[in-house]
Formats: C-alpha cells, structure tokens, sequence
C-alpha cells in the first residue's frame, strides 16, 4: 500500500480504505478462482495495483467520462482506475464468467458505484465510451480493429478519445501500423521500481 501513497499523495480517507482492502479480498478470491498467478499474488500492489495506475499518468480523467475496460480478468485496470476516478463510469467486460465473478465482488466488497461488469466478449459490446483500455490483452492491431466501433466520436478530455493500453517488452513491429499516431510512454519515467523498466503505456487515437 506504500507503493501507492509514494505516488498517489492526495487520495481521499476512503480511497486509502479502498486500496487497502483490495489484498485480502484478491487474496482470499484468489484461493478460490486463479485471477492472478499464486506467486504473483503477493506482488499485487506494484505488479497489478500500480501498474494498472500508470494509465493516471498520461491521462486525468475527467469527471462524466465513460471507459471500457477489455479482457479485465479480475479487475485489471479497471477497478484501480475506478477508485482512483470514483466521478469517471467503468465497464468492465471479460469473455471468462469466473473472472468477472471475482472483480464483481472485489467492486461491491469495497463499495464502488461507478463500476459495471459484464460476462461478454468485446465483439458483443455496442456501446460507445471515451476511452478503452486493457492490458496485454491481444496484439495492438487486433485490438483496434475490434474497439474502433466503441470508440464515440466526441472528445471531452484533454486527449482526443481513443484506445489506452498496458504493454510490455518489444512493441516496435506491433506498433508499426500506428507508428505516426500511436504514443508510447516509458512507465519506468513515472515509477522507479525495477519491475517497470519494460513496461509501457500505449495510446492511439481512433
């Protein structure tokens, strides 16, 4: 939880419980339905919790913005960025009944209001949002070119709508397509844990 106060100084009383409570509530799901690897469990704060913040750092949500998260899993980015933007509305949608299970109690157990999930597959969701994001769900392309119909037409951000996504290792020939107007951020500028040295923020426009 330190982690998150190092780089998140003005969180509320309540989105300090929030956070907090997220350990033992992934821990005693994830002993009933595999979320997260079981070794990787204990690194949640900064493998999961932080890195799924990271999309903070590129962008302020503003209030009244609408995000779906694709391929959540357990709650990943979706529910870190849901209680860090409690005014921001969430989706989040995952093709495994299970997963959404758990992120669906970890939400209420912590009492989120601005979050929605949904067992379904990305290809069903008609809806439009401001933003999609995900992380390392699927090659960049084929992730555009199922998202591009969510995407609405009118921007209210500071960037204009689009795709956000956590990404690790090399992305040169995934990005190629998008290469004039895709932007990449290095994670290891924002946080200076070790694990992060790989590990980027991927935006494109669409």
């Amino acid at each position: 939880m330190e982690l998150i106060l190092k780089y998140f100084k003005n969180l509320s009383e309540l989105q300090i419980r929030q956070f907090e409570a997220l350990y033992d509530l992934y821990l005693d799901w994830n002993s009933k339905i595999n979320v997260i690897s079981r070794k990787d469990i204990e690194n949640l704060y900064e493998h999961h919790i932080l890195h799924s913040l990271a999309i903070a750092q590129i962008i302020n949500f503003k209030p009244g913005t609408c995000i779906l998260d694709v391929g959540t899993g357990g709650g990943f980015p979706g529910i870190p960025l849901a209680i860090l933007f409690p005014e921001v509305k969430f989706t989040l949608i995952d093709s495994i009944g299970k997963k959404i299970k758990v992120g669906t109690e970890v939400s209420n157990a912590i009492g989120l209001k601005n979050v929605t999930l949904k067992h379904e597959r990305v290809q069903e969701e008609k809806a439009r949002f401001d933003f999609v994001v995900s992380r390392a769900v699927m090659p960049l392309d084929d992730l555009v070119k199922l998202v591009r119909k969510n995407v609405a037409k009118e921007a209210k951000n500071a960037m204009p709508n689009g795709l956000i996504c956590l990404k690790g290792g090399e992305l040169q020939h995934e990005i190629l397509p998008y290469k004039n107007i895709a932007d990449t951020h290095e994670i290891s500028d924002y946080f200076n844990e070790e694990y992060f040295k790989t590990k980027k923020v991927v935006y494109v426009p669409l």
